[in-house]
């Protein structure tokens, strides 16, 4: 019997059509198209490529038969773009990124175990549908330096003897370079501790000891300079103090580093980004959620001026005349900012060729991505078509006919129907009826000897141990409220040493689960009664249209009883799809003990 069984397998394998075994994989050809192949323009020819690489580019070229021909007539082919500077807060941004062109994305700080799950997918088989993730990992920073104030609970360094043990970690987690902050927050007015010199320096030679790349973030002149002298590959930002050496551009160029501007960052904070660049572009809107528009929109401290932005404008000018490598990084979490940080290149003194290479191949060069970045034969088919000339008009690449990655085509249509379910679905909670026990207004005013609340799934203790950190809460109902009620709310407990963004207190969740979204638009905003011990506290508003990061206002808790007031619109929300709210400790650091009484909605 197992004869038969042999030779009916040899049977099917001959008489099987041998294209059934042998098949060649599909082949793609875009033809009659513009090429801008990462250095230079062909006004007119053909990209063919299989199997996710390029196989043939150029005027002369014959399409195989059967391939799948794109008409790229009055369009323009490109490699896939580089963002040079982002921040993936999860893996799922990475599908957006793809959607507007972006193929693959630096990313200069994130949480680890993130990274390592997104890598370990790549490794395994690299996804054609999100773009392809090189990360930093964990920065390097000093105790209540720049960087941990996100959330994350994140090693920190404090001096030179350190510095090898240290950097050897992060390549360890999977770091594919050395991101270091040199920032003391004075270009910011703000005020934080940073690397001392020999730090840095010890931190930027045990970096290249392992062949590893050591980005500096800067954001003062000084700083750039110290870093540069200090042996740093490359800059992530610009300088923004309002200063200026006319040496800058050159002693950048003597020391062969790289410059990511990171422009559209800088405008926000010196006030002078306008969210209107990209929201009111047609070919973007359908693509964007509401969540998207709510970063485009955050507010944010303005704490340089238009003077700080157009010294790092000068400075620009000054690195292209040098001949310094700039490359296009945007700060953000979004990928449609790499299309206004192109435009502000050009409008910084670029021609649109010089940012399409700020995007393509110098990136791809200084990261030493060598299979991408160029559209060449043996390349990766990271490509992305437009209509129009961005070689002309750099604002044409956000007109995208296709992006391809891998040689397999991203399916925009089905993101931009999932962007109008999702609009469709917030629409609905925009007219969702209050939550049921709301009409008062009234929260908790805790007189009935116990901790509740008129409607909603009530309160929990919120603490930063969700992401890692060591903060500690506790709430009890107790005797004595504000204005000679019978009860308040008692809060308690400690803020250890561990960065700026650390939290803990009590969470009110006004949904009928934690973190379901409640319509509380026909309201104002909240107030509360307090007295504490003269310490600083928080107040979080959690919303969807805020993401997955809360809004914050502080107060100073009394030792007598006063009473808070905060308006939806300070914390940039109108109520729609609120969340939650918090109510306590952090970040100053320390024990507390706080008393909150007759919480309502105004």
């Amino acid at each position: 019997m197992l004869s038969w069984i042999v030779a009916g397998l040899l049977a099917l394998l001959v008489l099987a059509p041998s294209d059934a075994i042998q098949q060649e994989p599909p082949i793609t050809a875009i033809k009659d198209v513009r090429i801008f192949d990462g250095d230079t323009v062909i006004p007119r020819g053909a990209v063919v490529f299989r199997d996710g690489t390029i196989v043939d580019v150029g005027t002369d070229v014959t399409i195989p038969s059967g391939a799948e021909v794109v008409d790229g007539t009055h369009q323009t082919v490109l490699p896939g773009l580089i963002d040079a500077h982002v921040h993936v807060l999860y893996a799922q941004v990475l599908r957006q990124f793809a959607v507007f062109g972006i193929t693959t994305v630096v990313d200069m700080h994130m949480d680890v175990a993130v990274m390592q799950e997104i890598k370990s997918r790549q490794a395994e088989r690299e996804p054609t549908d999100v773009a392809s993730l090189v990360s930093a990992g964990t920065l390097v920073t000093v105790p209540g330096g720049h960087g941990t104030e996100y959330g994350l609970s994140i090693p920190t360094i404090t001096g030179p003897d350190e510095a090898q043990s240290f950097v050897d970690a992060r390549i360890a987690d999977g770091s594919d370079f050395i991101k270091i902050i040199y920032d003391d927050g004075a270009a910011l007015s703000n005020e934080f501790p940073t690397l001392d010199k020999a730090t840095l320096t010890a931190v930027i030679e045990a970096a290249h000891r392992r062949g590893k790349l050591a980005v500096v973030h800067i954001m003062s002149l000084r700083e750039a300079r110290e870093a540069i002298e200090a042996g740093a590959d490359g800059l992530a930002h610009l300088f923004c103090d309002d200063a200026y050496d006319e040496e800058f551009g050159r002693l950048a160029a003597r020391h062969d580093v790289f410059v990511i501007p990171t422009l559209t960052v800088l405008q926000i904070i010196s006030g002078t980004f306008d969210p209107a660049a990209i929201l009111d572009d047609s070919v973007l809107l359908p693509y964007l959620r509401p969540t998207d528009f709510d970063q485009l929109r955050v507010p944010f401290p303005k704490t340089t001026g238009r003077a700080g932005y157009e010294a790092a404008e000068r400075a620009v000018r000054q690195l292209k005349a040098a001949g310094v490598p700039l490359l296009a990084g945007t700060d953000a979490v979004i990928g449609v900012s790499l299309h206004h940080e192109l435009a502000s290149l050009v409008e910084a003194g670029l021609s649109p060729v010089e940012a399409l290479i700020a995007a393509t191949s110098a990136p791809a060069t200084a990261f030493d991505l060598a299979d991408r970045g160029r559209i060449r034969p043996g390349l990766r088919a990271d490509l992305v078509l437009v209509r129009g000339d961005p070689t002309e008009d750099i604002r044409a690449t956000r007109d995208i006919v296709g992006v391809w990655k891998n040689g397999v085509r991203v399916d925009r249509e089905a993101y931009r129907r999932s962007v109008q379910e999702h609009i469709a679905v917030v629409e609905r909670q925009r007219h969702a009826r209050p939550p049921e026990g709301s009409e008062s207004g009234l929260i908790s005013d805790f007189e009935g000897g116990e901790i509740s609340a008129s409607f909603g799934f009530g309160w929990s203790i919120s603490t930063d141990a969700m992401i890692g950190g060591r903060s500690t809460a506790a709430f009890e109902w107790t005797e004595g409220g504000a204005q000679g009620s019978a009860g308040s709310m008692l809060i308690s407990g400690t803020v250890p040493e561990g960065g700026p963004f650390a939290w803990a207190g009590a969470m009110f969740y006004p949904g009928p689960r934690p973190m379901s979204p409640a319509n509380l638009s026909a309201r104002e905003g909240i107030s509360f009664w307090a007295k504490g011990d003269g310490k600083r506290y928080s107040v979080m508003m959690f919303a969807q249209s805020l993401g997955y990061r809360p809004a914050i206002q502080y107060f100073v808790a009394e030792q007598e009883w006063t009473q808070y007031t905060f308006r939806f619109e300070q914390f940039g929300i109108d109520g729609h799809d609120l969340t939650g709210v918090f109510i306590g400790g952090g970040p100053e650091q320390g024990d507390f003990v706080l008393q909150i009484d007759d919480v309502r909605l105004e």
